[in-house]
Order: C-alpha cells, then sequence, then structure tokens
C-alpha cells in the first residue's frame, strides 16, 4: 500500500503501474506453464488412468453380462434335460409297469393251462386207476366164478355152461358195480 502524505496527488487508478501488470502477467504465465506441466506429467496419467480403469470395468461389466447369458443358457438347457431325463424315467417305469402286467398274465395263464394238465392228468390216472380196479375186481370175480365153477364142475357142469353162467354173473352185476 502506498501512503500519500498531504500535498501528494495519486495519479494512477487503483494503483496499476507497469511493474505490477508485468508481475501479474509473469504470475499467470507461470501458472499457465505449471498448469501445462502438471496437466502433461500429472493429469494426462491420471485420466489415462481413470480411461484404463473406466475401460476395464466397462469389459467386467461386459463380460459378467456375458457369462450370466451363458449361465441363463446353461440353466435353461439343464432344465430342460432334466425334464427330458423326468419324462425319459416315466416312460421307462410305464413301460416297466406294462411289461409287469404282461409277464402276470402270462404267468397267470401258465399257471391255469399247468393246472389244467394236472387236473387232466389226474382225471386220466383216476380212469386208469377205476379201469385197474375194475379189472382187479373182474379177476376176482373170475376167480370166485371158478371156484364156483370149480364146484359146480365137480357137479358135472361142462366148460360151456361154465362160461355162460360166468357171463350172466357178470352182466347181473354190471358195469355200475365195477365203478363205484
Amino acid at each position: 500500500m502506498i501512503l500519500l502524505t498531504a500535498g501528494e496527488t495519486y495519479d494512477r487508478m487503483f494503483g496499476i503501474d507497469w511493474q505490477l501488470f508485468a508481475d501479474s502477467t509473469l504470475t499467470i504465465i507461470a501458472v499457465f506453464a505449471l498448469f501445462a506441466i502438471m496437466s502433461y506429467f500429472l493429469f494426462n496419467p491420471v485420466r489415462k488412468l481413470l480411461n484404463d480403469r473406466k475401460q476395464k470395468i466397462q469389459t467386467e461389466l461386459t463380460d459378467a453380462k456375458t457369462s450370466m447369458e451363458q449361465a441363463e443358457e446353461l440353466k435353461s438347457k439343464y432344465e430342460e434335460k432334466l425334464r427330458v431325463a423326468d419324462k425319459e424315467a416315466e416312460e421307462i417305469l410305464s413301460e416297466a409297469r406294462r411289461r409287469g402286467l404282461e409277464n402276470e398274465g402270462k404267468i397267470i395263464a401258465a399257471a391255469k393251462e399247468e393246472a389244467n394238465r394236472i387236473l387232466e392228468r389226474a382225471k386220466v390216472e383216476a380212469e386208469l386207476e377205476k379201469q385197474k380196479v375194475s379189472d382187479e375186481v373182474k379177476k376176482e370175480i373170475i376167480n370166485v366164478a371158478s371156484v364156483m365153477a370149480g364146484k359146480v364142475v365137480s357137479a358135472s357142469i361142462d366148460t360151456s355152461v361154465q362160461e355162460k353162467l360166468i357171463d350172466e354173473t357178470l352182466k347181473e352185476m354190471g358195469d355200475d358195480t365195477w365203478l363205484s
């Protein structure tokens, strides 16, 4: 600050002189030079670092989006595979049930057929047994008749009469006697 005494006049407006103007101009040039140097050595690397980071984040976001899309695609594929596997499992179970029912029917039919064969064989065996018993009874009757005939022969009856007597006796007894 410039102090003026009582007789002096101040000619400058706002107190600007050439020295102040030169100092101000040099200060402004120094500030701009300092800004340019700092911009080159400090701000540009920081901007480059920020741009690289921004690019890296953008790449990571793109990769994450791609990964999410792939994950969704894989998820839908696996869900489809699960649906197909469930459907195939149900078809396999249905086929197994159907085969089981077919086998059950075959086994039941075979068992019925075997039972019928056993019954037929039992009937045949019973019939054979009846025939055998009937033959044995006939032999026994023949033996009894022979004994009777022997007694009758001893009473002087000839062989033709003896056979006639045996046939008549058998006819009188009938087949019903042999079957019961």
